[in-house]
């Protein structure tokens, strides 16, 4: 037998105690973590906060004691011992994953409790949209950067990466302007992220007009917002954009709002009769808020005067439909009441024969 075959010999009985030690400690972690997490849950059967966590954080919290145990036997080993620098390695990188995902499920568990306590409720629960938007927003950015640091402390446990960053950075900063470029969009709209979570622009449910589309704040992510538009198409608008456009959100503070139509009539036509119709249209009608109810002259033009009827109601899909009332039933009462006070073009005629020759200069 040569000097190799021995100490294959030896490193294969040094691996064999090694894992059977290591084996056996994951195993004694992995079942005092379950009689502790037993006692634990059964000691505290009245809170929502720990039942929630422990059932979102289930699969990191009993892959985290076998391996923080397999850890502490691999660091014990002899560092002569072939291979143990690259399973060091690799459970040191799989101790920070599993890490990360502890805390991301944790923090997801903590947002959904809190979204859980406080649901959405109609259209003016503002302080719960508020809630509930603030909740998702800095869950989901603290969720990215949890994430954002794991993968960071991953990769710094090896060394080449770190001597190749190193020297990128110290011979021109190339490495740093190029990831810096890169991670613009993104850390852009980390921060818009959070700026809309704090500061509340929009919230979930809100009725907006983005680019001249009208709908309601669908879902907030943490790099775009969905828009749901009222024919149900779904705009997806970066989050970054809301921060450095204007646009308009009809229930920033209250869905409550006030419509316009405009109707155009004759000169001649009454306008008590109209007002009086009008008070009758919305005061029969279920969109109507029993606000705003008002007719004026706004404009004299050349051939015709422009009425605006103003109508308020609870919400903008109500006062939309409410206005498309007032239009319809007001039309129809001067085509039947009053049709001869219509707009009209009017012509004069003029019934004299031709113009004589003019007669040369002498």
């Amino acid at each position: 037998m040569t000097a190799l075959d021995d100490l294959w010999l030896h490193a294969e009985s040094q691996w064999l105690h090694v894992s059977a030690i290591g084996l056996a400690l994951a195993l004694g972690a992995s079942l005092v973590f379950r009689g502790a997490d037993a006692l634990l849950m059964r000691a505290a059967m009245g809170s929502d906060l720990l039942k929630k966590v422990r059932q979102t954080t289930r699969a990191p919290l009993n892959a985290l004691p076998p391996l923080m145990a397999l850890e502490l036997v691999i660091y014990s080993a002899p560092d002569q011992l072939i291979g143990v620098g690259v399973v060091r390695q690799v459970l040191t990188v799989a101790l920070i994953f599993c890490t990360t995902w502890l805390l991301t499920r944790t923090v997801q568990a903590l947002g959904d409790l809190m979204t859980s306590r406080q649901p959405a409720g109609p259209m003016d629960s503002i302080a719960s949209r508020r809630l509930m938007t603030q909740t998702r927003v800095i869950t989901r950015s603290a969720t990215s950067i949890l994430s954002l640091i794991g993968v960071a402390m991953a990769l710094m446990t090896f060394p080449d990466v770190r001597h190749i960053g190193a020297s990128l950075l110290a011979s021109a900063g190339l490495a740093g302007i190029v990831a810096g470029l890169a991670a613009r969009p993104l850390l852009g709209n980390l921060i818009a992220g959070l700026q809309i979570g704090l500061t509340q622009p929009i919230r979930l449910e809100d009725v907006v007009i983005v680019e001249g589309e009208w709908g309601w704040i669908e879902e907030i992510n943490g790099t775009y917002v969905v828009v749901r538009l009222w024919d149900l198409r779904r705009m997806v608008v970066p989050l970054e954009w809301w921060t450095q456009h204007p646009f308009q959100n009809w229930s920033r503070s209250s869905s409550a709002i006030i419509g316009s139509v405009f109707l155009w009539v004759d000169y001649r036509m009454p306008l008590q009769p109209l007002r009086d119709e009008l008070q009758r249209t919305c005061q029969a009608s279920a969109n109507w808020d029993a606000r705003v109810c008002l007719l004026q002259v706004t404009e004299a033009g050349e051939h015709a005067m422009q009425l605006r009827c103003l109508v308020s109601s609870a919400d903008s899909p109500k006062n939309w439909d409410l206005r498309c009332e007032v239009r319809e039933r007001l039309l129809a009462y001067i085509q039947q009441g009053y049709p001869q006070y219509l707009p009209r073009l009017r012509a004069d005629w003029d019934k004299a024969g031709p113009l004589a020759p003019e007669r040369p200069a002498a």
